[in-house]
């Protein structure tokens, strides 16, 4: 089959090369993209799977735990498909391939500025993750810096900072309210020691959906001579905003959480701290000259760009923001929130069911939804939901310790294993209405009969006692 490609639209017009249309002669693997009604034009691939069920049969894949890693679009599929023909390494290379992926790789920095509304003159520095674009962050910090956090963060955000020399960590408890975030964080902005300082916030948090008050932090932040580093990464996927309009200084994005599960992630911000660092990682491609008594440091971006990059990662990640971008946003969350609305409501009707919230309700959410159910280990709970009725949802603290114990606590739950776990449903672009009620009814009859099945621990996870689902072969080694 003949796949002709013109050269993406996003592909910057400075790039090294402006690459032509060109044919992609491959075979074509079974296409399981699909449309649906409140997302034209966004396929998803492997929408509409069919997974097995323990005791037999099969049903619609209900993907629901987006908040962890989204499905990849078709559109970043097939331009990493097309981008393999041509693959070779990067920058130095004199052959053609290496030409056209250098257009690529380079090309792919716009978009991604873009997408998230950076200014002409931020950075944007290809990583694997938001971990990683936050511990780059932390390696650039100037000395004698205040890094102002709240408790609340996912680990992400709330770690790399801690145990780096000459910087001062203050750790907030968590806010009841957004004004109680704001005062919290200029009272600890007004009483830090001198020198720089950074505040580290959320968008959007991972356990509760909740949107942060960030341009009201910012505001604060900038009162008090701050800059602010904000973790998009699950707050990019669902709503559109602009680092200039927030008032923040650095972005931190993911590839697996935008429908590019490529392996890549991005640093978007201002260029000073970033520019006077000695590289993240030391090495080939982040070096101007080397000699027996000096090495001296590329620009950015290549300064913290060492090794040779993941060019279908950065084309995967610019590509999904780029289709993003140009979707209705504005009616993918009006069609997002009816789906969160409607699986929270039916989850709050359960008995024994609680929904955990830090705000009570007070802010907009992103379609993340935590609960427990009284008597249940959570853990037990998601693995029936698998097992029994085709639904992936997220168990466990979700790389949110502090806060998970603290909603635990704030509600005195009752579960049954007293881990302090909770279940995490989480709705993304290939969500239907079908899988959220699904879930509810499976929520229903786990609270009050429990799951169907036996369940044994087998490798630190509840699995049924008798296990007749074969995973698929999908790897030669297998």
């Amino acid at each position: 089959m003949t796949v002709v490609l013109d050269r993406p639209d996003w592909i910057s017009a400075t790039a090294t090369i402006r690459k032509p249309r060109w044919s992609v002669e491959a075979p074509v693997a079974p296409r399981h993209g699909v449309v649906h009604p409140h997302a034209p034009g966004l396929e998803i691939v492997g929408a509409h799977s069919l997974v097995p069920l323990a005791g037999g049969g099969q049903i619609e894949y209900a993907n629901l735990d987006h908040g962890a890693s989204a499905p990849a679009l078709r559109v970043v599929r097939d331009t990493v498909d097309a981008l393999l023909e041509r693959y070779a390494s990067v920058h130095r290379g004199a052959g053609w391939h290496s030409k056209v992926c250098t257009s690529l790789y380079e090309g792919a920095r716009g978009p991604v500025r873009e997408f998230v509304g950076g200014r002409t003159d931020d950075a944007v520095i290809f990583t694997k993750h938001t971990t990683d674009s936050f511990n780059l962050l932390a390696h650039c910090l100037p000395a004698r810096t205040t890094v102002v956090v709240f408790e609340t963060e996912h680990h992400a955000a709330l770690l790399p900072w801690e145990d780096r020399n000459g910087i001062n960590v203050i750790r907030l408890p968590a806010p009841a309210t957004p004004a109680a975030a704001v005062s919290a964080v200029d009272e600890a902005l007004r009483t830090r020691p001198a020198g720089p300082a950074l505040l580290v916030i959320t968008g959007a948090s991972n356990v509760t959906g909740e949107i942060w008050p960030v341009t009201a932090l910012a505001a604060i932040a900038r009162a008090r001579g701050a800059r602010v580093a904000l973790d998009a990464a699950q707050l990019a996927p669902h709503r559109p905003f602009s680092i200039e309009d927030l008032g923040v200084e650095y972005v931190a994005v993911s590839g697996h959480k935008l429908y590019a599960p490529y392996g890549a992630g991005a640093l978007i911000g201002r260029a000073d701290w970033l520019a006077q660092a000695r590289p993240y990682l030391v090495g080939g491609g982040a070096t101007a000259t080397v000699t027996e008594d000096v090495t001296t440091w590329k620009p950015l971006p290549d300064r913290h760009e060492a090794g040779s990059p993941n060019v279908p990662g950065a084309v995967a990640l610019a590509t999904a923001c780029h289709a993003l971008a140009g979707a209705d946003r504005a009616g993918l969350a009006a069609s997002e929130q009816a789906l969160t609305d409607r699986l929270r409501n039916g989850l709050l009707d359960v008995p024994g069911v609680t929904v955990h919230t830090l705000f009570g309700g007070q802010v907009e959410t992103i379609g993340v939804v935590t609960f427990t159910i009284a008597g249940q280990s959570s853990a037990v709970v998601a693995a029936a939901l698998s097992a029994e009725h085709g639904i992936a949802v997220r168990d466990g603290a979700f790389c949110a310790q502090p806060l998970v114990r603290r909603l635990l606590g704030a509600a005195g739950c009752d579960v049954a294993d007293g881990t302090g776990h909770a279940i995490r449903a989480s709705v993304g672009l290939a969500t239907t209405g079908e899988h959220v009620d699904r879930l509810v009814d499976a929520v229903e009859s786990i609270a009050s009969r429990g799951p169907r099945r036996r369940y044994v621990t087998v490798d630190g996870r509840p699995v049924p006692a008798v296990e007749d689902r074969e995973l698929p072969i999908i790897a030669p080694w297998q």
